[in-house]
């Protein structure tokens, strides 16, 4: 069976797949894997654009891995295979919620803490900082659960390097309300009021669209109700029709005709308007992504975005590139994860995307050395060239966290070919 991820520029054909339906299921295929001499690696539903998923040994499915399997009023365990859209529904029917996620709900609970996803919160961190426990099989087949130490601060973001996750407990807390403001500013606007934009709101989100001077700036705060859901049709409209549908057409039309591209955002930046809606928080915090593209995203010392914004906006103005994708940015707290692209710092993080019929490898470089020169940290799911060299520069626990898998996977059953080129 061929495994191919959503962006479609990763595939792998393995020399075996299981779909496991147990913690016990997967540590027998760890061993038969070590037994006949396989990598052995667990994918999720393909959201991550490095191939750090990918094996030609034996493959695991996640797709019998799913569900939730306790819960207290602060707590809930849930095998790693569920996806985040699942986990969201089965909370919400519990009264309970997670209290910061990214906006892309396809991934599985394992597949998003293993490769760092985080959202955007001005106190609150990513998925790794919301989780208690781990279960996880190591290389030797042993079934293991950590709450606290150095295996549970490496693993939680752990890329799989240090064992097969089969169920993860996050802290959770009821079910809240979110006020959703989406307004257009300019680029100026933004840049001249980043502190203030930041520090006032609790998720902050902003997208600059590339050739003009605007943005689309989501601010979610909590909020005490009474509910008021988007109108429907407005919904429709904003979500669906403007961001997906249209937007995908305009992607189309540019890959057709380059030179229309910033004519189509200038008419995209004018149909921009201001909303805002009061709903369950799994709602406000989730987008609909129709459109496949290519990404790469680099977290930055929250100090340096002013910085790497005009650095970002000056060196497309330059070089003459047509970018019909936004740049987004969001903001995070420290991390106390290892490998998490937070850790240690009050983080920003710049993510640039490109229609997946055009990639531009040269768009992407460019604005990599920029990060680069500001310490920054890639997305160890999205697009990038760094290596282990490098990464030890900019994790102060990157030795640590060799060491730990030297101890725990010393064969490398766990490793593949990404893993070789951004770990020792």
């Amino acid at each position: 069976m061929r495994f191919v991820n959503w962006a479609g520029n990763q595939a792998v054909v393995p020399a075996e797949v299981r779909t496991p339906a147990s913690a016990g299921e997967v540590a027998q295929a760890v061993r038969d894997g070590a037994k006949a001499g396989q990598q052995v690696r667990m994918a999720g539903t393909g959201h991550s654009f490095t191939g750090v998923a990918l094996t030609g040994g034996l493959l695991l499915r996640p797709n019998a891995l799913t569900g939730i399997l306790a819960y207290g009023n602060d707590w809930v365990r849930v095998a790693a295979g569920t996806p985040l859209h699942v986990l969201n529904q089965e909370l919400d029917r519990r009264g309970l919620a997670l209290a910061n996620m990214g906006d892309v709900t396809a991934q599985t609970v394992a597949g998003a803490i293993q490769t760092g996803t985080h959202g955007t919160g001005r106190e609150i961190g990513g998925l790794a900082d919301q989780v208690i426990e781990l279960e996880l099989v190591l290389a030797d087949g042993t079934i293991t659960s950590v709450r606290d130490g150095d295996l549970f601060d490496a693993a939680r973001v752990g890329l799989g390097a240090l064992g097969v996750l089969t169920s993860v407990t996050f802290r959770v807390e009821p079910s809240f309300l979110l006020r959703s403001r989406r307004e257009p500013m300019s680029f100026r606007a933004i840049l001249d009021d980043l502190d203030a934009l930041t520090g006032e709101n609790e998720h902050l989100d902003f997208f600059w669209l590339p050739h003009t001077d605007t943005c689309l700036v989501k601010r979610n705060n909590r909020s005490a109700g009474p509910a008021a859901p988007p109108n429907p049709v407005r919904h429709w409209v904003d979500n669906v029709f403007l961001e997906n549908t249209l937007f995908g057409l305009a992607c189309a039309a540019g890959a057709r005709f380059p030179g229309a591209i910033p004519r189509i955002n200038g008419v995209s930046a004018r149909l921009l308007s201001p909303s805002e809606s009061v709903d369950t928080s799994y709602k406000i915090f989730t987008s609909v992504r129709e459109v496949r593209f290519l990404e790469m995203e680099y977290a930055i010392p929250r100090e340096h975005l002013g910085q790497a914004l005009r650095e970002t906006r000056d060196l497309v103005e330059r070089m003459g590139w047509r970018i019909s994708f936004p740049i987004e940015v969001r903001v995070t707290p420290p991390s106390g994860a290892w490998l998490s692209t937070a850790y240690g710092r009050e983080s920003a993080y710049i993510a640039c995307h490109v229609y997946r019929a055009t990639p531009n490898p040269e768009y992407f470089a460019a604005v990599e050395e920029i990060m680069t020169r500001l310490g920054g940290r890639p997305h160890w799911g999205k697009l990038h060239t760094r290596d282990a060299d490098y990464l030890a520069t900019v994790y102060p626990r990157f030795a640590d966290f060799a060491k730990l898998r030297d101890e725990l996977d010393p064969e490398r059953i766990f490793g593949n070919a990404y893993l070789a080129g951004v770990l020792p």
